[in-house]
Order: C-alpha cells, then structure tokens, then sequence
C-alpha cells in the first residue's frame, strides 16, 4: 500500500507504483479490453501494452473492480492510449487550459466540458490509484477541473448576455473581470479538497455596483436565469455524461431567497441572521469563476461576522453541546467497517475537519494565521500557534489522508456522490483492493485503527472546557412566591414560559409523585435539577422537554435509584433531556413505559446496533426466566419497547444512521415474530395437539418483508402451512381440522401480537396481503398459495410479492414457500402490462389515499409509494433474465437496476439519492412524531433531528429539497412505468 506518488512527472504508464489486486468482475474487464483493442485505436493500444505490460496488468486490475472506472477506459480507446502514454499533470493542465477557449454555441460547450471532465477524471483516478498523485495531488486537480469548467460556462453566458444587450462587458476576452458575478466555492471546492464524485457547492452572489448594466432595476432576474443555465450547462446528463453536479443550498436561507442575490442583500442576512454553521461553512469560501475581485471584496467585508473578536455566548453553547454530545458516547462501542461511512460517520472525515474548524472558530478571530481554507495545513497552523501537539497532528493527518483515499475509492466504484462503504463482502474486498489491500480484513483492521484513533482526538477535544452549568445565576424552588432571579436565569436558558416551568419544577418536591415521596429521593432530585434545566434549555424545545420530564416522573414508582444514576452518570441525563426535547413520540415512550430507561445504562447502549446473534443471546437470556404464555407474551412487548427504545435512541443523538434502522427494527420484529409464534404453536398444541407432518411458514410482506420497517410500522404478514395429504385431524385430545387448526393458530398469533396488556402492545398486524384478501381464509395451505399465485394473483399482487420474507418457519416448510416465491416472480410476463397494471394502481391509490403534503414521504406524488412501484415493476419485469434483481429492499434493487443497465443513469440519479433520503427522513419521522402528526407544527427539536439526518441547514431548504425530488422522482415514474392518470369521479 503507497500513497505518495513514485516522481514528479514521466507518462502515467512508466509511473505505476501499485497493482491493485484483481477484483471479481476480471472476465468482463478482459472482455471489454479486448474490445477496445479490436476497436480505432486498437494497434496503438496494443503497442503502448506490448512496451509497458505492467498498464496492461494495472488497468485490468482496476477494470475488474470499478464498473464506472471499466466502462470509462474502454469507452474511448485512444483516449485511453493518451491518458497511460501521457504525464498526468501535463495531461490535466492541457484539458483544465482547453476550457480556457471561447465556445461556438452551447451544444459545443456542453459537450467538450463533458469530454473534457470525462478524460481528465480518468486520467486523475488512475493516477491515483496508481500512486502516482497523493491524495492532496488529486483533490487539487479535482478542484481546479471544477473551477475551470464554471469559469468556462461563466464565459460563455456572459458573452452572450452581452450581444443580447443584457451586459456591457468591459472586455469580451475576459468576460469575468469586472463583471459583478460572483462564484463562491464552498466546502472541499473552496479549500481544494474537492472528491472524486463531488457535488460542488456553490453560492452566486453579483455586486450591484460593479455590474456592467445600463438597466439596474432586475438585476435579480438576469443572475438568477444565467444561475439556472450555469447549472444546467454543469448538470445536465447528455450522452457526453455530465460535468459536475451542483448544489446552491449554501445560500442565505435558501428556501425562501433567489438562486442569485445581491451582495447588499447577502451581508445584511450574515450580519442579522446569520446561524453558526454559517459561519463556519464560510471558513472555506473562496470566490472560484466570474469577478474575482468583487468576491475577495465581499468575503473582505464579510470577515467580522466570521472571524469575532469575541466568542459569543451562542457560539460557545453550540460548542458546548457538541462536547456533551461527544462525552455522550465517547469511549464505548465499536466502529464498524462495512456500512461506515467515512466521512459523517464516527472517526471519520467530518471529525477531523471539525477538529480543525472549531478550533479556526474560537481562535481565528484574533490569530489571522488560523484563518485558512484547507484542512492539513490548518493542522500545521495549530500546532504552530500551540493549540495541537506534533503527535495528534501527525495522526490526525495521516488518518485524513487516508480517509480521503478510502473515499475516493467508494466514489469510484460507480461514480456515485457516496461516504459510505459497502456493506456487503464484495463490495468491501472491491474498495480494499483499490486501496492496494489483498485481503479485507487487513484493509478494515486499518481502516479500524485510524477511525478509533481519529475518535479518540475528536472526544478529547473539549476535555478541560469549564462547565458552564453554574453560570446561569439562581435556581431556587422553595417557598409559595417564584424567586425573581430563578424567573430571569430560566428567561435567559430559553424558557418560552419560565414561570409554568418554575412551577413544575417546584411541584416536584412537594413529594406529589410516587417517585419522590422519599425525603432521599428529593434531594437527590434538587442535587440534579440544574444540570437537567441546563441540558433541557439546550434542546431546541425546553418546555416541551420539561413537560415530557414532568410526565415521566409521574409515572414513575420510585426514584432514588434512577437520580443516583443521574446524579454520577452526566450522559445518561443529557440522553433523557434530548430524548425529551427531540422526540415527543419517543418522550411519550418514556413516560408511558418508564422502564425503558433501564435499557439506557447498558455498557452495550453505545456500541454499535446489535446484530441478530447478540440480539438473540439477549432475548434468550430474558426469555429465560418466563414462567408461562402470559408472561413470555409480557417480555416479548418488554423487549420490544426497550429496543425500539434504544434503537430510536441512537438516531436522535446521532450516534447511530437513520438508514441503518430499517435492517434494525425488522431483525427485531423477525426474532420477536419467531418467539412469539414458537409460543402460540405449543398453547395449541396443549389443547389440540399436533396435526401430522404439520409445517407452517410465517411470510412477512411490505417493510417487514423488505427489511425497511420503521418505528411505527404495521407487520403485513401471511401464515401458510403444509400437512400429510392424507391427514383429517389433529391428534390432541380435542382434535379439530387442519384448516381449523391452522386457522386458529393464526387468530391467537394475532391475538398474541396485537391484544394490549398491562405491558401494551407488540405490533399491529395486517393479514390483507393473503390470497383473496379478507375473503380468503386466515391461514393458507401451501398447495392453495401456489396455484392461487400461478392462476388468479393480480399483477398488484405479485409486486407485493416481490417483498416477500420467510421470517419464521417449521420442517423446512419456509424453503419450500421460498420457491414457490423464486418461480412465481421468475415467469416471463408482459412488460407493457405489468406497467400498466402498476400505473392503474398507483392512480388508485393517489385518488383514494393520495396527498399533497410533501412531508407525506409515502403517499404524496414521487414519494416512497412511486419508488417501490419502480422497483416492483422493474423486479417484475426483468426476474426471469438478470438474477441479479432478485432482491427485496426497494433500494437495492434500483441499485442492481442502474448497475446491469435496466434504468438510465440519469434515472438512477433521481431514484437513488430519493430513496435514500425519503427513507431516512421517515424512520426519523416515525421515531420523533406521532403517525398523522405536522411536521410545520413539530418542535423545533424534530426539526433538528430531521435536517441533521437529511444533512439540510433548515426546514424550507429540506421541504424545497423534497419538493423538487419527489417532482423528479414522479417524472421518472411516468418515464418508467408510465402516467399516473386518475379517473374521474
């Protein structure tokens, strides 16, 4: 494994320091190499090969483990030739320089950007994974590749404003000089950290003053028409691919303002609106195309509101929040490799930069040398200003680099604006190869080494900062008047209503609830109450949050323990207070089932989610001590609560992905299901017996099925069964049917899940999905199922059939239900009329269930519901020619879909980032809100929860993001299964 390059200049081709290992796709690789020298190109091709064999070897061995980077270097032969023959340094300033000249037209532009990305991004991946670059090398090239190509189509719509009479250009050629459009980059671009897929954020500004206009007055239209344009000349996908995807969400409160305003305007929001992440997402700022002057000038009066003097109070509470969230979870768990992503995820990329940023963020105000742009350097600066030791800084650089490298690799793969790592085997050993790694495990062994040592700086940052708990002034409780200085320090934590907030907090030790009737209790409770008040104020909701505390301890028994553990245990308090603040639906958990808390204090809270063997050995071991159906009926909808409980947990504090949650809450439901009806089965048993060669199979359907269940998730399921042919009855002492038996066992599994007790319920259970419907009989025979799936199943039916899961089973019945499955999904069908069928349906349900609410992910037009009717088309469609599609989870398969090239790239780049987003956004929704709750009405905490999940600055920006996704997303749904076209009343 390298990482540094082998010299400074000579063809790509003499300067191969690494071979990856082959990865498993080595015959296509081969194919297609061997297509492309049998192509225009192919002799000098081969002659390149035949003096430099060791290309040959490293090309194939890259081919063969990067679909994106195999369909790029034998798209072009000669182009390939060029890049392996050429210095990759020349190579890329030659094409950075091409963009410099003046375009005919815009189709011209359009295309030689594409051409030029396209060559000049291949040429950068193989040098790096060559080890010929260094990571910084790449990103710099990346970079400057980003910048030229604005400035390119900059060029272009500059010119032609200019002979429509828009402009008065000073100089045509040099269109950009005193022009008064402004590019800032932001984040990687804007420090020359750019990725290798990266997205570039941008902000476009223009100076009034300086704009070459006669007519001044719209301003605002012209820049926003010529943004669009800029976009689309960088985004659009034509034959050619596209140049950059672009993102303009950095602006000032991007939901509600234009995609281009004025700098006036700018620098009034900054300096009376401005939020902190803001503030540190300008540390990077660089003015990257157009008028480079005028963007120095605006970043130059722009520099009080990010680099102050002072560090203001709401600055030090973010800081301090953050640290508390850090001390929440530090030390614990471990860090997992497949799945983790690398640059939001724990040890990763985010971490370091933050270390970094937030450091710039309290110093940089009165040390200008800490007021950089890029990353490493920063590191160096801190050590030279004393704020960082040599050694953290060594680690800390190598593990970024690193990371950046692992990065990279990822994005290569299929060129998707991705962090996270596979999580499946092969796609882990093709990402390890890539980083020069024969063997996986010694590729995560490193990778695991530099994320926990990564973690480990990132927890210690703000070790030795002062509590800032005793600085808030009085909180006193005692006596019938409230205290004036308690109503002023609760005014200033943020208290919407400080004195019914005072007045709770009173009340509490008048010994009014069961749990502080003892004078021990009472005291530790006054011990605590102004580190709780702290951490609710710090919540976005305090009241609510307080309110939710309120409920809780009401319900509560008994409370010396739990304010002993309070009292010693800083993260278990603020969890509580954060629960509170951020999640009523979770709050309302706690209040209902106050022993979920207990799960809270686990070492194993904090590692990472457990997987189905832990899960299991801790179900064994609190199914253990059952004493009878009643109580394992009890411990099921305990351990349900709990680890629902847990898992939503994890979500709201950020210690663990929304996307992870779906796999989570099924192999939960999977396990409980199991037990459950293991249980119900041997209840019947007492009374009926056992029906000869009896086997049942226990289908799950739709997100349990699919494994995508959220928190609040009904359980669609089907109960099938098999017997000897010749079997009348059941051989107990009361002998019933089959059919009866089978009947029965289903009406007391549903009894068993769904019936509420003292310890609530389990889940809610649908058994529609069964043959017929509610006409049909409960349980199914196996026989039955198969021949009603072969002759009479709608075609809506068999795409509900597509998430079908043998979730529990008896005497191999489930293999035998699963085949019925495979062949039934793997018949040959009519394209046109599975699209049709699935249109017709959707447009059924839109009008019987449809809505407008964006925030309705699952039913609003381009939501959830289109998506998985894509899949499910897709899947029905394609099952009995590409095996690859045989899968269930709506994501996967559009995945597989855009990989074997059964939707467009430009369909995979609407659906995939749609799926991914919709499906994080609605397990947060189900973990902080009520099913039919508003999520405008929510708490300002939800709110939190939501952006920070969809990684949005705010709310509009979020719903103006989901807006314009589901748009596309139903776009692509007309393009692929056909119109949505309602019928009249």
């Amino acid at each position: 494994m390298a990482d540094a390059g082998q010299g400074n200049d000579g063809a790509l081709k003499d300067r191969i320091a690494i071979i990856p290992p082959e990865g498993p796709d080595i015959a296509i690789a081969a194919s297609l190499l061997d297509d492309c020298l049998n192509g225009p190109a192919g002799e000098a091709l081969a002659a390149l090969f035949a003096a430099a064999p060791k290309a040959r070897d490293f090309l194939l061995a890259v081919a063969s483990n990067s679909a994106h980077l195999r369909e790029s270097a034998t798209r072009d032969g000669e182009r390939l030739r060029r890049v392996l023959s050429s210095d990759p340094a020349v190579l890329v300033d030659g094409l950075i320089a091409s963009l410099a000249e003046p375009a005919i037209d815009e189709p011209s532009l359009r295309r030689h950007l594409r051409r030029v990305k396209a060559e000049a991004a291949l040429a950068i991946a193989l040098a790096d994974i060559a080890g010929a670059w260094d990571v910084m090398e790449v990103t710099g090239a990346l970079t400057r590749l980003a910048d030229a190509a604005i400035s390119a189509a900059l060029r272009f719509l500059l010119r032609e404003a200019d002979a429509a009479g828009k402009l008065s250009l000073l100089d045509r050629d040099d269109p950009e000089r005193d022009s008064g459009w402004i590019i800032l980059a932001m984040g990687k671009e804007g420090a020359f950290e750019l990725n290798y897929s990266s997205d570039v954020d941008l902000i476009v500004f223009f100076d009034p003053a300086v704009v070459p206009a006669a007519d001044k007055d719209d301003l605002t239209t012209l820049f926003v028409r010529l943004t669009r344009r800029l976009v689309a000349i960088l985004q659009d996908r034509t034959a050619d691919g596209y140049v950059f995807r672009t993102d303009l969400r950095l602006r000032p409160d991007a939901g509600a303002t234009p995609l281009a305003m004025s700098t006036t305007a700018a620098l009034i929001y900054y300096e009376s609106a401005g939020q902190n992440w803001e503030r540190a997402a300008m540390i990077k700022a660089r003015p990257a195309a157009g008028d480079i002057a005028a963007g120095e000038r605006f970043l130059s009066e722009l520099r009080p509101y990010v680099w102050r003097k002072y560090l203001d109070y709401a600055a030090i509470r973010d800081i301090h929040s953050i640290k508390r969230q850090i001390h929440a979870h530090k030390g614990h768990g471990e860090i997992a490799v497949a799945g983790h992503n690398v640059k939001l995820g724990r040890g990763g990329i985010r971490e370091i930069e933050f270390f970094v940023q937030t450091q710039q963020l309290i110093a940089g105000g009165r040390n200008p040398d800490l007021r950089g742009r890029q990353t490493l350097p920063m590191l160096d600066a801190l050590v030279a200003q004393g704020w960082l030791d040599e050694p953290a800084r060594d680690l800390l650089a190598e593990a970024y680099r690193f990371l950046r490298r692992v990065e990279h690799r990822i994005q290569m793969l299929n060129d998707e604006q991705t962090h996270t790592l596979p999580d499946d085997a092969e796609g882990l050993a093709r990402v390890a190869h890539l980083m020069d790694f024969a063997n996986p495990d010694d590729f995560a062994a490193a990778l695991t080494e530099r994320l926990v040592a990564v973690s480990d700086q990132y927890s210690a940052l703000f070790e030795e900062e002062a509590d800032l708990s005793s600085q808030h002034g009085n909180m006193v409780f005692t006596g019938n008047d409230i205290d004036p200085g308690t109503l002023d320090t609760f005014t200033r934590l943020g208290f919407a209503r400080p004195e019914d907030a005072i007045r709770i907090v009173a009340s509490w030790h008048f010994g009014r609830y069961p749990a502080m009737r003892s004078a021990r209790a009472r005291e530790l409770l006054t011990e605590i109450t102004p580190r709780l008040m702290v951490a609710f104020s710090e919540t976005e909701a305090p009241d609510a949050a307080l309110l939710a505390f309120d409920h809780f301890l009401a319900r509560l028994p008994a409370g010396v323990q739990l304010f002993s553990l309070m009292s010693s245990n800083q993260p278990l308090l603020t969890l509580l207070a954060m629960v509170m603040g951020n999640s009523p639906y979770l709050a309302d958990t706690v209040a209902r089932r106050p022993h979920v808390v207990d799960a809270l204090l686990e070492p194993q809270f904090f590692g990472a989610l457990p997987g189905r063997v832990e899960l299991t050995r801790r179900l064994d071991a609190f199914f253990g001590e059952a004493t009878g159906y009643e109580d394992v009926l009890d411990r099921a909808r305990i351990f349900a609560q709990e680890q629902k409980f847990l898992i939503g947990v994890r979500v709201i504090t950020g210690t663990a992905a929304a996307r992870q949650l779906g796999q989570s809450f099924s192999r939960l439901a999977d396990l409980l299901l199991g037990r459950v009806l293991d249980a119900t089965s041997a209840e019947l048993e007492r009374r009926h017996g056992r029906v000869p060669g009896g086997r049942v199979a226990l289908v799950a359907m739709g997100k349990l099925g699919s494994e995508e269940l959220t928190a609040a998730s009904d359980l669609d399921l089907i109960l099938l069964y098999d017997h000897e042919p010749e079997v009348t009855e059941s051989d107990g002492i009361r002998p019933i049917s089959p059919a009866q038996y089978y009947a029965r066992l289903t009406q007391h599994f549903v009894t068993a899940i769904t019936a509420p007790t003292a310890e609530g319920t389990l889940y809610e259970v649908d058994f529609r999905l069964r043959p017929s419907g509610n006409a049909g009989p409960l349980a199914t025979r196996l026989d039955a199922f198969a021949r009603y799936q072969r002759d009479e199943a709608w075609t809506w039916e068999h795409m509900a059939l597509t998430r079908a899961r043998v979730v529990a089973s008896t005497g191999g019945l489930g293999e035998a239900v699963e085949r019925v499955i495979a062949e039934t999904l793997s018949r040959r069908r009519d394209p046109d009329k599975v699209r049709s069928d699935a249109a017709d349906m959707r447009a059924r349900l839109e009008q019987e269930k449809g809505s407008t609410d964006p925030w309705n992910l699952k039913r609003a037009p381009g939501g959830l519901v289109d998506l998985e009717f894509i899949a499910q088309t897709l899947r029905l469609n394609n099952d009995w020619r590409e095996p690859a599609i045989r899968l269930r989870n709506t994501e996967a398969i559009l995945l597989t879909a855009a990989t074997h090239g059964l939707i467009s790239p430009a369909h995979r780049d609407v659906l995939l980032p749609a799926i991914r987003l919709f499906g994080d956004l609605t397990q947060a929704q189900r973990l902080t809100l009520p099913v039919k709750a508003s999520v405008a009405e929510a708490p300002r905490g939800v709110h939190d929860v939501l952006c920070r999940v969809a990684s949005a600055p705010s709310l509009p920006q979020l719903e103006a993001e989901l807006r314009e996704r589901q748009a596309a997303v139903r776009e692509a749904f007309t393009e692929i299964v056909g119109p949505v076209v309602r019928r009249s009343e």
